[in-house]
């Protein structure tokens, strides 16, 4: 898997988190612990784009 593709599978469960969380947050009977986890994990994969996009390919 290219590293494009990676990342643009990164974006893709990225937004998929992003609608969760906005789904989670229209309930009034959401789950503090469980949003907080859709939270980070989001994070987690934003951080994971952000690194790969800006790391430069190895010249081995």
């Amino acid at each position: 898997m290219s590293i494009q593709s990676h990342i643009a599978e990164l974006e893709r469960r990225h937004a998929a988190l992003e609608r969760q969380i906005e789904e989670a947050a229209q309930h009034p009977s959401v789950d503090a612990i469980q949003l907080k986890e859709l939270k980070r994990r989001k994070l987690h994969l934003k951080d994971e784009i952000t690194r790969l996009a800006t790391s430069k390919p190895s010249l081995h």
